[in-house]
């Protein structure tokens, strides 16, 4: 069952107040709306649509009792004027849309094939109120769908699906495909199955869609912005959460090569509440969608502080680092460069945060790894870390100690890259050492994970990778 669509051309809002001021009531209605007036007509038509749309109780049944049904089924039939073939679909649409006893109501006045007749109507407004109503009507159940069915309702509805129907009128369209499919118990009869696999292109061709959109954004900032512009990122954010995960994949490539670009790019994307889909990508069976997710989100981290707040206002931080330490190496190396960005944009109660969510032990857990590109992201982010934690840092050294991360760094200073070696012995310097040279146990702080003061840092390092990420290979 759905809530009716809104019409732009008509007020209906404070529908209650307006009748009684007029004092129209119900057997004005069902008096008028049989009038030979068809202005009249209309308008008790209408007047009953308007009743029916309160978004208040609307007196459905109250409508039903004064035996307005029939009037409304035969309004159906009146092809020279669609006005009223309209106002009285939309009526029937809504008390369609009650509960099972309404539904059947509309059933039993024998609307649904004047319904399915109007599926052929020159007027787009009442096809699609058709489709509306009949949707309403399968969605109550399996007698209702093969009833429905059985009157020929595929055909009409397949032929809708083409380039020139416009998008809301070919939501509802699949919307009753759903519901034709949806009852299970017992499920559509297979001749209904068989017509409707003709969609499975559909999908085949939103696939491929999807991957050429991931491919024009694959070109630079200049091709995200004409991507952008063409006004695609809204429908394209919510097939992330898409039940085919070929959809999924590719919309998160899409997605994914837009947040490469600018922050103010980047930004539309945010703007698309598409943080929310990322719970169920980080937490995905395949381990390919979680990479590209964590992908993603290192992009975010990469931008503005706004930003970054906006991923751990989400709550995704804590999945971060759970892939961080759980993930296969290819999540996990992009969760190393999800955290390492962020301590390079971040503000300092941004990296606190980071700490304060057990980071630092998974992260100090990658400094063994043979990929060099990773551990110098690691490193560069731990001494980010540090550097942010100010005088607090000796909290931070202590950890890293407590976790193996210090025997780990000291190791590095013996790396055959100049880069790591070199960044391993300024840590150790800098962070480990007493003034003999040897490796010291930080002193114990009794502060816990809290940084006070306010004194500006040092700049955070960056490693070879910069702020924004080049595309994974296809998956």
């Amino acid at each position: 069952k759905v809530n009716v669509p809104q019409e732009e051309s008509l007020e209906d809002s404070d529908v209650d107040a307006d009748f009684k001021a007029q004092n129209v009531t119900l057997e004005a209605i069902l008096q008028n709306a049989t009038s030979d007036n068809p202005v009249i007509q209309l308008s008790a038509v209408q007047a009953a649509r308007k009743l029916l749309s309160s978004d208040r109780n609307p007196p459905i049944d109250d409508l039903i009792k004064s035996g307005i049904l029939p009037i409304l089924v035969n309004c159906l039939e009146r092809d020279d004027n669609p006005s009223l073939q309209f106002e009285a679909a939309w009526a029937l649409t809504n008390i369609a849309s009650g509960t099972s006893a309404q539904t059947q109501a509309v059933v039993q006045s024998n609307a649904v094939p004047l319904f399915l007749r109007l599926l052929h109507s020159p007027h787009q407004n009442v096809c699609e109120q058709a489709v509306w109503a009949l949707g309403n009507i399968i969605g109550d159940g399996p007698q209702c769908r093969d009833y429905v069915i059985s009157l020929g309702v595929v055909k009409p509805l397949l032929s809708f699906i083409n380039p020139s129907i416009p998008i809301t009128f070919l939501r509802n369209v699949t919307w009753v495909i759903v519901n034709l499919c949806r009852n299970k118990d017992p499920p559509p009869p297979m001749e209904t199955v068989q017509e409707l696999s003709v969609l499975f292109c559909f999908l085949q061709i939103l696939v491929d869609t999807v991957w050429a959109l991931s491919y024009l954004t694959d070109g630079g900032n200049e091709q995200i912005q004409m991507v952008i512009d063409s006004g695609v990122v809204p429908f394209l954010v919510p097939l992330l959460s898409h039940q085919e995960v070929k959809v999924q994949t590719a919309a998160l490539r899409a997605v994914g090569n837009i947040v490469t670009g600018t922050d103010e790019q980047t930004q539309v994307v945010l703007n698309c509440d598409v943080l929310s889909h990322f719970p169920n990508l980080l937490t995905h069976p395949k381990e390919k969608i979680n990479k590209e997710a964590v992908w993603f989100l290192s992009n975010i981290t990469a931008g503005n502080q706004q930003q970054v707040q906006a991923v751990i206002d989400a709550g995704l931080i804590p999945m971060i680092i759970h892939q961080l330490a759980k993930g296969d190496f290819g999540t996990q190396k992009e969760a190393a460069w999800a955290i390492s960005n962020l301590t390079i944009s971040g503000r300092k109660d941004q990296v606190e945060y980071l700490v304060q969510q057990n980071v630092i032990p998974p992260f100090c857990n990658l400094l063994s790894v043979k990929d060099s590109q990773v551990v110098q992201v690691v490193l560069d982010g731990l001494k980010n870390i540090l550097i942010m934690a100010g005088d607090e840092a000796s909290t931070i050294a202590e950890i890293i100690e407590e976790c193996g991360g210090l025997e780990k760094i000291e190791a590095l200073q013996q790396h055959e890259n100049e880069d790591i070696y070199k960044l391993a012995f300024e840590i150790i310097d800098q962070y480990f050492s007493g003034d003999d040279g040897f490796s010291l146990r930080p002193a114990k702080v009794s502060r816990g994970w809290g940084w006070g003061g306010s004194a500006p840092c040092p700049q955070p390092t960056s490693s070879t990778r910069g702020g924004q990420t080049t595309a994974l290979g296809q998956i």
